[in-house]
């Protein structure tokens, strides 16, 4: 089998899993079985089990395959997929700071800071990373690998709003109404970025850049 092919086939696998053990017939007959926390604990492993090769496959087989397209390279090119990655862990940095949507209830279900950008930021800031590392990365082990981040992102974002509305949990529907599905799709962006504050855009900034360095360093590594 392809490292391609591989690394497809354990991305559906990944989201399959995901999105089957969340579905609420599903998860409410394994809840009652197992317990909410055994739940969880199954759950989290199942995700690990096919992540964690997927990841491995990929790492041991970078830039292999045919190259399915190549953009002109330079310093433009590293300024361009630099910005667009720090985009998307200034999301990832404010969704895990804040709380999720998923988790909130009621009254608290309240539209606010980067919330306003995205009402799914940890997932869409990871599928923004995945969209502008496809610039420089284009054999086909590189595009099956990250172009699986904004499509499981999408998709996954997607289930969980379907089914958070047919559950009826309070306030969800009118949550859904107040915040954009896309990031910076929505009127209120510009005032999500100033509620976010320097303190936590800072932080999404801190990240990027230590992961560039990591990355950096791997890369002289090798």
């Amino acid at each position: 089998m392809s490292p391609t092919l591989s690394i497809v086939l354990l991305w559906i696998g990944f989201a399959a899993s995901h999105l089957a053990l969340s579905h609420p017939p599903i998860r409410s007959k394994l809840v009652a079985a197992l317990g909410e926390k055994p739940f969880q604990g199954v759950y989290s492993l199942l995700a690990f089990v096919f992540f964690v090769p997927l990841c491995w496959v990929y790492f041991h087989h970078l830039h292999e395959g045919d190259w399915l397209f190549v953009l002109p390279r330079g310093e433009w090119l590293v300024w361009i997929v630099s910005i667009g990655s720090t985009l998307g862990f200034v999301l990832m940095v404010g969704g895990l700071v804040q709380p999720n949507p998923a988790s909130m209830a009621g009254g608290a279900m309240q539209a606010c800071g980067v919330l306003r950008i995205t009402r799914h930021p940890l997932f869409m800031g990871l599928g923004i990373v995945g969209i502008f590392h496809l610039l420089a990365n284009t054999s086909s082990t590189d595009v099956a690998f990250f172009a699986g981040l904004p499509i499981f992102a999408i998709v996954g974002c997607a289930h969980q709003d379907r089914r958070k509305l047919a559950e009826g949990l309070p306030g969800y529907s009118s949550f859904v109404a107040e915040t954009p599905f896309l990031p910076f799709t929505g009127k209120e962006t510009l005032r999500g970025v100033s509620e976010m504050g320097p303190l936590r855009i800072g932080a999404g900034i801190a990240v990027a850049i230590g992961v560039r360095y990591v990355h950096h360093l791997s890369a002289l590594v090798g």
